[in-house]
């Protein structure tokens, strides 16, 4: 009874405990009872705290912990916003993002300094100020279309694009009032402020990444990573408003600089989006609730009447804005909309504006009332327009999201085979664990992800307990690294003669279509790859990604591919291509082949009808004796993939026998990948006019080999033209001469 009499429940709450239980128990249930009754959840938040703050229940002050709280949650959408967006989409949009931008800032600043010149009576100084209020918006409703899963959507990616830019622009003119209310306008007040703002972008997108990258370099640690990247979003939030600028913009331009550190289908990224979307966002939206002051707003007219004034203008400014859009660009209805929903919630810079504004102290009335560049009237109006364009906001994002995401899906399901892809992730050195691992959530589209299979061979005759625990280790850093990015593998410890045979095994058993090994240290005198390796291609027909990796995949620059002439006639073409694509695309990655034309009007068949096609640089490479000169093309940070045949296909020559030698020593410095399409084995497959003596082909096929050449020289005699159906027994002009 004491320790209960000690407890302070007096109103507003004080106990710490108390006070961040209560907020946890609304972020809990707010959205649960909400959705029942079909409101989204933001709002469910915004609702709840009104009720429990200060002009409701009084149960909670808007004290320093929760402005805190929600300044990281506000700060946190932004850098979502940057950090979530298709950096390939983004790049294509930039012109669309840049006519948004001006359209959504001067259809508001236009309407809005005219409403309140006009309607309102406002001094021109404060209606332009009044109006900038308006020109901003805060991408509230942007976790709805990442729940949905369409933040790659173009109208989603012109939208963020068309915020920085908008935002800008309000917060330079808010910086230009406030500096002609105080009489400090001139030619220094515009050089300092553009160089700040310069100093401040040259910082951000050249000085941020130089320290990301070494900092993933040499820093593993999942918790460490996190701190770091919380750390740089703040950074880049000060250093804007050291420039002079909203801390908002420079959350986002941290977002957009490190996104290609974290890719989408990372456990990093999955860390960023829980950790924000389970606490800091929805104390931001607790927060904005606790600002309505609802007995002020009925009890004083001049507040309703600002309010009314501000809804209308922000909700015929951006829907006009998103109409405009539209029209442009040829959008959809519901692209329109979600264009419109998004850009149409006032929160950050609206509050940024309307508290610096407020603070303003322009001079003093008779009575010694003070007189401000913003009144209260604009201060309540604005937190009703808060209220309500939030509100409006997340049932229109719900609506057209619910209908982009449906008509994606039905896409998806007419474009997608009926066999899903199955990844079998071969581990043998502790070390390449984690490497093998992020090639493979790699392959996953953010849509959909193949089934994984995580194996470890022990040999019969070294099991022992120490290899147990290995394979087990192994294992459970396989899976928590899956988890973290909500991958599911199915882990499989293996007992057999020898490491080949028992992978041989375990990709019949599971029919495996996509194999990933990590380049072993032992080789043989044939190959550097490995003994193991070795027996595994030569007994398989699936699509094998021989991995050497000499640093982590967030940190790479780009993808590099070379492509041997022929390859487009092989049936594992189409395979590879994708899921080469694939990786760039979830990487976020440029990529650059090298290859025929031929070659490159076969990827382009495969790129262009997707629904969002790669920029793909294009290098002409016809001549296999050039491949120690990419060496000198190739930069630090590059992943350099070679696709090459298995011996006794299309696209092999004896040439490429050399290959993993070059590879292991002159491209050692570099992340490579050896990979080898799917090829299956049939007796016409090894039909091979390059094919020569010490390629690896047991007696047997290369009798068949020899007597099916002999049977289809016989045939060509009685036959005007060779077969030019079959990639397989094509034959070029330089073939032929060879072969006569």
């Amino acid at each position: 009874m004491t320790l209960i009499a000690a407890l302070d429940f007096s109103l507003p709450l004080t106990n710490p405990v108390i006070i961040f239980s209560l907020v946890l128990f609304i972020i809990l249930f707010a959205p649960i009872l909400l959705n029942r009754i079909k409101i989204p959840h933001i709002i469910g938040l915004i609702i709840a705290g009104v009720i429990v703050g200060p002009y409701g229940l009084n149960l909670l002050l808007r004290d320093s912990s929760i402005v805190l709280f929600g300044t990281v949650g506000l700060l946190y959408i932004m850098f979502l916003a940057g950090l979530e967006i298709d950096l390939v989409e983004f790049n294509k949009n930039k012109f669309r993002s840049m006519l948004f931008g001006l359209f959504t800032f001067c259809l508001p600043m236009l309407l809005g300094s005219i409403s309140g010149y006009y309607i309102l009576g406002y001094s021109m100084t404060t209606s332009i100020l009044f109006a900038s209020m308006m020109a901003s918006h805060t991408l509230l409703a942007y976790p709805i279309t990442s729940r949905y899963g369409i933040t790659t959507d173009p109208s989603v990616t012109i939208t963020i694009g068309g915020t920085m830019i908008t935002d800008i622009l309000a917060l330079l003119v808010l910086a230009v009032i406030v500096g002609m209310s105080q009489g400090v306008i001139g030619s220094s007040f515009w050089l300092n402020l553009s160089i700040s703002m310069v100093l401040f972008a040259l910082t951000v997108i050249f000085i941020f990444p130089l320290i990301a990258r070494w900092f993933f370099k040499h820093y593993e640690d999942s918790i460490g990573q996190y701190i770091f990247v919380l750390a740089m979003v703040f950074l880049g939030g000060f250093l804007a408003e050291v420039a002079g600028i909203e801390a908002i913009v420079g959350a986002f331009l941290t977002g957009l600089v490190l996104n290609k550190f974290i890719p989408h289908n990372s456990a990093l990224m999955n860390r960023i989006g829980f950790v924000g979307n389970a606490i800091f966002i929805p104390f931001f939206l607790v927060g904005v609730g606790m600002l309505v002051n609802v007995k002020e707003l009925f009890s004083n007219l001049g507040g309703l009447k600002v309010g009314a004034v501000m809804i209308a203008v922000v909700i015929l400014g951006k829907i006009g804005a998103a109409w405009l859009t539209q029209k442009s660009f040829k959008l959809s209805r519901d692209q329109r909309r979600m264009i419109g929903g998004l850009s149409m919630a006032q929160a950050a810079a609206t509050l940024a504006t309307v508290l610096v504004g407020y603070n303003v102290i322009l001079g003093e009335a008779p009575d010694g009332t003070p007189i401000r560049l913003i009144s209260e009237d604009i201060l309540n109006g604005s937190i009703l327009t808060i209220l309500v364009t939030c509100t409006v906001s997340s049932l229109i994002v719900e609506k057209a999201s619910k209908n982009i995401a449906e008509a994606d899906a039905s896409a998806t399901t007419e474009e997608t085979n009926v066999d899903k892809d199955k990844v079998l992730i071969c581990f043998d050195e502790p070390d390449t664990v984690s490497d093998l691992v992020d090639l493979s959530l790699m392959m996953n589209t953010r849509k959909e992800a193949p089934e994984r299979f995580a194996l470890h061979v022990v040999e019969e005759q070294n099991d022992d307990e120490s290899k147990r625990k290995e394979s087990e280790k192994m294992m459970k850093t396989a899976l928590e690294q899956a988890a973290g990015s909500d991958t599911i593998i199915t882990p499989i410890i293996r007992y057999d003669q020898s490491v080949s045979k028992g992978i041989l095994y375990t990709i019949k058993e599971h029919l495996i279509t996509d194999i990933i090994i990590g380049v072993t240290q032992s080789g043989s005198k044939k190959s550097l790859i490995g003994v193991t390796t070795d027996q595994i291609l030569s007994h398989t027909e699936q699509t094998v990604f021989v991995h050497h990796s000499v640093q982590p995949f967030n940190t790479l620059g780009r993808i590099v591919v070379v492509v041997n002439k022929h390859a487009e006639w092989e049936e594992g073409f189409n395979h590879w291509v994708i899921k080469v694509l694939t990786i760039s695309k979830e990487s976020g990655l440029p990529l650059v082949i090298y290859c025929n034309p031929a070659i490159k009007d076969a990827v382009e068949a495969i790129n262009q009808p997707s629904s969002k096609p790669l920029t793909i640089t294009y290098e002409n490479w016809e001549d296999w004796d050039d491949f120690l000169i990419l060496s000198r093309e190739l930069q630090t940070n590059d992943l350099f993939i070679v696709v090459i045949s298995r011996p006794g296909y299309s696209s092999y020559h004896a040439k490429l026998a050399k290959t993993s030698y070059y590879l292991n020593k002159y491209f050692a410095k570099f992340s490579y990948i050896l990979l080898y399409p799917q090829q299956q084995i049939t007796y016409s497959k090894l039909t091979d006019l390059h094919h020569e003596e010490g390629t690896i082909l047991d007696v047997f096929s290369e009798g068949r080999k020899v007597a099916e050449k002999t049977g289809n020289l016989i045939g060509n005699l009685f036959r005007k033209d060779a077969p030019k159906n079959n990639p397989g027994l094509e034959e070029g002009p330089e073939e032929k001469k060879e072969e006569i």
